[in-house]
């Protein structure tokens, strides 16, 4: 893995043809500094429109899935995927590159020519530490019998299942992401498809730039007017296509990846889902605004914020005073809709006192987790005491909870909760936790 973030250190460009459109396309790569990202510039557009990796609503589709795409200004870019890929593979997450047409050049079919680019510019690492998204659940998106997923990992790599129907488009690969096995193993794999594929393309006004030299098409007999440069180079471009789009997401990854069969559609919708991912885990590192001294609270996006609990397990509704670390008071508002009712009891529907308690401890977990310390923790149910149960609580019930935190270090917590229905004690308990990644 990089340690830190990099760029390239002298202007280098590339000039080729697009794969689908033919067209000749020059590009620049230019030099950025730490935390500027990677900018895309279409500076044959009024105005040199660019666009910034890092939002999903600059990611568009391609047609038929042939491609990836990203939105700049009124015009697009596209077919940008193993551009992408290389950027991924030498590690480099921030430059500008600016283009004058709006199809990056297919060049031999493959990353290569765009690794031995960059590399002549001069890698260098920037005076800045490289962020990681780091996968936190699993993920998994699948459609007409493809589908591609990715699981926590400590580094990046990606497996990925070939099927065509064609007895030399059958393989399975995997690789730790490396620059070593990125250059060696990864970056010289071509793009391909049959024969009858070509020409279907071809009438449909796409491949206008392609040939038997950018691009492997796969006869009866074998590979057109070519060679293959490994056994499964097929597999391994594909492996490719998918480091290019999911680095799309402007940020590495650190994840395992298992695709079959899987394309730049069924990339794009795995590569929205770790976003939406992103978004929710980087939220808890963002304080939601609280004066203490009005007794100002919170709404449930910022309770979201901070704890991880979803529906049908979030048991908070507001925060209605809070002195982050120290006290808070919360209610739950219990209605008939909620899913334990259907069993706890049908016949007298009462809220088991077990939620009770885990509806104080998340109240808790919002205490201790508003405080700056703590931020992006996770706060982990580690002991209960002297609890008791009072009276039931049932649908249209308000509950009122109050909490205080009674001991606290760096990594634990004791606190005492009290829950009230119409100024009622109905439950109290004394809970410990501890907190972690």
């Amino acid at each position: 893995m990089f340690l830190k973030q990099r760029t390239i250190k002298a202007e280098v460009k590339v000039v080729g043809f697009g794969l689908h459109t033919g067209h000749r396309v020059n590009v620049v790569f230019k030099p950025a500094c730490a935390g500027e990202g990677i900018v895309f510039r279409r500076v044959d557009m009024p105005g040199q429109p660019s666009t910034r990796l890092g939002c999903m609503s600059v990611i568009s589709g391609g047609d038929r899935g042939r491609y990836s795409s990203l939105i700049v200004g009124e015009g697009q870019i596209f077919t940008i995927e193993h551009m992408m890929a290389a950027l991924a593979g030498l590690g480099i997450d921030n430059i500008l590159i600016e283009m004058d047409g709006d199809e990056a050049p297919g060049l031999d079919g493959s990353a290569l020519e765009y690794v031995n680019v960059l590399k002549s510019g001069g890698i260098i690492d920037l005076d800045a530490e490289k962020y990681y998204f780091e996968i936190k659940e699993p993920v998994c998106v699948s459609k007409n019998g493809a589908s591609v997923m990715i699981v926590p990992a400590e580094d990046f790599k990606v497996s990925y299942a070939l099927e065509y129907p064609h007895p030399m488009l059958r393989a399975s690969v995997t690789f730790a992401i490396t620059q070593e096995t990125f250059e060696r193993e990864i970056a010289s794999c071509r793009t391909f498809c049959l024969k009858e594929e070509a020409d279907a393309l071809r009438a449909g006004g796409f491949g206008q730039g392609a040939n038997y030299e950018n691009t492997m098409v796969f006869g009866p007999e074998g590979v057109v007017g070519n060679s293959l440069r490994f056994s499964d180079e097929p597999a391994r471009h594909k492996l490719m296509d998918c480091i290019g789009d999911l680095y799309l997401l402007g940020v590495p990854i650190k994840g395992h990846v298992f695709a079959f069969k899987s394309g730049h559609n069924l990339n794009r919708d795995l590569l929205r889902k770790i976003a939406e991912q992103k978004a929710v885990y980087e939220s808890r590192r963002s304080l939601p605004r609280i004066d203490p001294a009005s007794g100002s609270g919170m709404d449930v996006r910022g309770i979201m914020s901070l704890i991880p609990h979803r529906y049908p397990f979030l048991l908070v509704d507001r925060i209605l005073e809070l002195e982050p670390g120290k006290r808070a008071v919360a209610v739950k508002n219990v209605t008939m809709n909620e899913g334990f009712f259907q069993g706890h009891f049908p016949v007298r529907p009462v809220m088991p006192g077990v939620l009770m308690v885990e509806a104080m401890a998340q109240v808790v977990g919002v205490t201790m987790l508003s405080n700056p310390a703590l931020h992006g923790k996770l706060a982990f149910f580690m002991s209960v005491d002297n609890v008791k149960f009072r009276k039931v609580i049932e649908p249209g019930d308000q509950v009122v909870m109050s909490v205080e935190i009674i001991k606290a270090r760096s990594r634990i917590a004791q606190a005492r909760g009290v829950c009230k229905v119409d100024e009622q004690v109905v439950c109290e308990a004394e809970m410990g936790f501890a907190f972690g990644e």
